[in-house]
């Protein structure tokens, strides 16, 4: 019991470097955290410093809004089925999240864009590529065209076109990507309304 009071109290402890951490990630300032959540900047710079425990309350607001599951915030050991955790990365400036481990056939992530990633850098290469956004808004380059997408919106294309996607520059986004291989195409059956 008091190795487990411990682990509790050393995941606490690393809590506000975590918090920190995420938010310079999602370059977000402490005042828009604040308008965000409703918590103080006052608490949240005290959260970040180790001066203070944090709450639950608190942490769901956190991980609402830096969009991140509660366990990363406060690094909970890993229970159950370890395949089924996919662990985020750093990608260009993106958290990327892989939805798929199989290394043939069709590639899921969800991948999180902060606003500072939005000068496009078009590049080309095999294959088929479907966004979906979820949530925020998107700048998408595609050969010469150049579209705003929104959330609920798709686009589909040929990953043969030079393309880029990231964000507008306003706010951060979450979108899904799937990408195939050449030759690889979802088969997309639809009901009339």
């Amino acid at each position: 019991m008091e190795d487990t009071a411990a682990d509790i109290a050393a995941a606490l402890d690393q809590v506000g470097v975590r918090l920190k951490r995420i938010r310079t990630q999602r370059r977000m300032t402490l005042t828009g955290v604040a308008k965000a959540t409703g918590i103080s900047k006052s608490t949240l710079s005290r959260l970040e410093n180790g001066q203070r425990r944090p709450t639950l309350e608190l942490l769901l607001a956190l991980s609402h809004a830096y969009r991140v599951p509660l366990d990363e915030l406060v690094a909970a050991p890993e229970e159950g089925d370890p395949r089924l955790r996919l662990k985020p990365s750093q990608v260009k400036g993106r958290i990327v999240i892989p939805l798929t481990r199989q290394p043939d056939g069709m590639q899921a992530w969800k991948i999180v864009i902060p606003t500072g990633n939005a000068t496009p850098q078009p590049r080309a290469h095999d294959g088929h590529e479907w966004l979906y956004v979820l949530s925020g808004h998107i700048q998408l380059v595609l050969g010469d065209q150049n579209w705003v997408l929104e959330p609920g919106e798709v686009a589909s294309f040929g990953t043969t076109v030079p393309h880029w996607f990231g964000s507008t520059g306003d706010e951060p986004a979450e979108i899904l990507s799937i990408f195939g291989k050449p030759g690889e195409r979802m088969t997309v059956r639809t009901t009339s309304p």
